[in-house]
């Protein structure tokens, strides 16, 4: 019995998409971020056909998501991106999972688990630039950096910051964390540090500013632009091909007279008489709320448009110019039939918001599904 809602995933497009990548930046090398169930799309499905394309660097938020992908991508570098939290260091050590250093005293502790199991530990020493999240800040990161490399069983291999503002080409903020991250690298360097990797850049900075893959830098953290990148200048300027669809089945197909009221609180009122059918599939599945009365779906190659307000199960859709629609027919929420195509950033603008949230706001019971 097949799921009324599910994803396709095109492997081959991820593939192509992380190739472009690995030429554009290249000799930077690409690190995969799978972090969040690789953005909703299902880890297992992107972690295999990158690792089969050759990719061995990829990033995590949390614990979790990487023993997972040590399990499905066995002797890669895996790597946490985020903060790790003192209950957890012990286990991350014992596994060779990349740890960032956050601050001296996780620091210590990684240090401290690492002499216990009698292993060295990795580590990426994090400079907070400007992004005020997580990390050493700036003004204080030499300081901090000769302390923690002294620590014993430890070596903090690599170094790296993150952008606030990396969305906008030419930013003068993220020009200044550009250049405040550079002016830390020389002071390290000539302090005698050497680091095997030197990273700022996530999507954002690859598509809008290129400087950020070339020296002193010689990484980059790919995520969104392996699934599409959803900004429009990171389309233009690699040219990714988004590489999932969603998709639902038709529950009911009814035709009702004007006057007719659609949903909760009866937000749609139908004009003329209209064939209106009931998808099964709602905002538990990642249909943004903020879709009733203005989103579309796809239907027998045709633009449909919401109407009345999305439920947690169901949203209906006028399909009065859809032709023959009937119960158990496919619905394209996201995705593309070649004249018309429906993207995360419909959606996003429509809720007022960006591409990640839709696309990670995929619902659990939305099977992940091969294209192929």
């Amino acid at each position: 019995m097949e799921k009324r809602v599910w994803t396709e995933f095109h492997g081959d497009r991820l593939v192509s998409n992380y190739r472009r990548m690995v030429e554009r930046v290249r000799p930077a090398r690409v690190l995969c971020v799978l972090k969040a169930n690789a953005y909703g799309l299902g880890v297992d499905l992107v972690a295999k056909a990158l690792y089969g394309a050759g990719c061995r660097l990829f990033g995590v938020a949390d614990p979790f998501e990487a023993l997972e992908l040590k399990g499905l991508c066995p002797g890669s570098h895996v790597q946490m991106l985020s903060g790790v939290l003192p209950g957890e260091i012990p286990d991350m050590v014992k596994e060779g999972i990349v740890l960032p250093a956050i601050d001296l005293a996780t620091a210590r502790l990684v240090s401290r688990a690492a002499c216990r199991l009698g292993t060295k530990a990795r580590m990426h020493f994090k400079v907070d630039s400007g992004m005020g999240r997580l990390g050493v800040p700036v003004s204080g990161a030499m300081d901090v950096l000769s302390k923690a490399a002294a620590l014993p069983s430890l070596e903090i291999e690599g170094v790296f910051s993150h952008l606030a503002t990396a969305g906008t080409p030419g930013d003068a903020y993220a020009l200044a964390q550009i250049a405040d991250f550079k002016a830390f690298l020389r002071d390290a360097r000539s302090a005698g540090f050497r680091f095997k990797a030197v990273h700022i850049a996530a999507s954002d900075a690859i598509n809008n500013f290129p400087q950020c893959a070339r020296r002193p830098f010689n990484m980059v953290r790919a995520g969104i632009d392996l699934y599409g990148s959803f900004d429009p200048n990171g389309r233009r300027e690699l040219g990714v091909e988004c590489v999932f669809s969603l998709k639902a089945r038709v529950a009911q197909v009814r035709t009702l007279p004007a006057g007719t009221s659609l949903g909760y609180l009866r937000t749609w009122r139908l004009g003329k008489r209209s064939r209106i059918a009931t998808i099964a599939a709602g905002y538990a599945d990642g249909l943004p709320l903020a879709l009733s009365n203005r989103g579309n779906v796809l239907v027998n190659g045709r633009l449909c448009p919401v109407v009345g307000r999305i439920s947690m199960d169901y949203a209906t859709v006028d399909v009065s110019g859809a032709g023959d629609v009937r119960p158990g027919d496919e619905v394209v929420c996201l995705g593309s039939d070649g004249r018309h195509s429906v993207f995360p950033d419909d959606w996003a603008a429509a809720k007022g918001t960006h591409a990640y949230d839709i696309i990670c706001s995929l619902g659990r019971r939305v099977e992940r599904r091969s294209a192929t």
